[in-house]
């Protein structure tokens, strides 16, 4: 039962970040493709938070790197230049290396991070991660809930190795550019598999592209929007 109740907590959190990663850090954040309601946003600022210690503006800050020199010198974590196996098994190394690098803050994330919850609370990861352990271990215990926060973020770095790793080196492509698309991907991240569309038109709330595609975060933005907690600004057209 322990077990049960460990993979359930593993797959839930899992799932809450990478739908929180996509909505938030990667369509409303990093491109301004959606508008969310500012307590939707700390929500899930604070899930990320506790469960991966990300902090935004480095976050976006590394992705909009990453769409300015995709797969060419400069890209932070490209299989192209590094080669996939080192992306997939050291993706979590790439980007702290980008991450720490005070010049790409400045120059790709100016306007994230500056206000009053950066500033004084989640700009500390590593408090965010402790008091994440500390909520898993209450729940379950010392053995199960360590094991199961630990399970979680290895999955999560795992999942964003995958995009930035597989995501450019295999798959189906709609649109001439170095990403692709991978349905199955897609449904495991919240539509972050969606790639190739996703830089076709980075700015759309939207990454299915054909009938035949689902993005999972797609039908969680329309409930959203009719709960009038989000906004989708712009919404690329289906090709079919």
């Amino acid at each position: 039962m322990h077990f049960l109740y460990a993979l359930l907590a593993v797959v839930v959190t899992v799932e809450l970040s990478s739908f929180a990663t996509s909505i938030y850090l990667h369509r409303s954040l990093a491109h301004r493709g959606v508008k969310l309601n500012p307590a939707l946003t700390f929500l899930m600022r604070a899930e990320l938070w506790l469960a991966t210690g990300i902090k935004p503006k480095e976050w976006v800050a590394v992705h909009r790197k990453h769409h300015r020199h995709t797969d060419v010198l400069g890209d932070p974590h490209s299989p192209v230049l590094e080669g996939l196996w080192r992306i997939l098994l050291g993706n979590a190394y790439y980007y702290a290396r980008e991450a720490r690098n005070p010049e790409t803050l400045s120059r790709f994330a100016p306007d994230i991070g500056n206000d009053w919850f950066d500033r004084y609370l989640f700009r500390f990861g590593l408090l965010g991660i402790a008091a994440g352990v500390g909520i898993f271990v209450w729940l379950l215990g010392p053995i199960w809930g360590g094991a199961a926060f630990i399970s979680q973020a290895a999955l999560y770095i795992f999942l964003n190795a995958v995009i930035n790793g597989a995501n450019h080196a295999v798959g189906y492509q709609n649109f001439n550019n170095t990403a692709t698309n991978l349905r199955f991907v897609a449904m495991l991240t919240a539509g972050e598999g969606l790639h190739n569309n996703h830089h076709a038109f980075p700015t759309s709330a939207r990454f299915s592209i054909r009938k035949n595609e689902f993005d999972p975060s797609w039908p969680v933005l329309r409930l959203l929007t009719k709960l009038h907690l989000a906004q989708p600004i712009r919404v690329a057209p289906q090709i079919d």
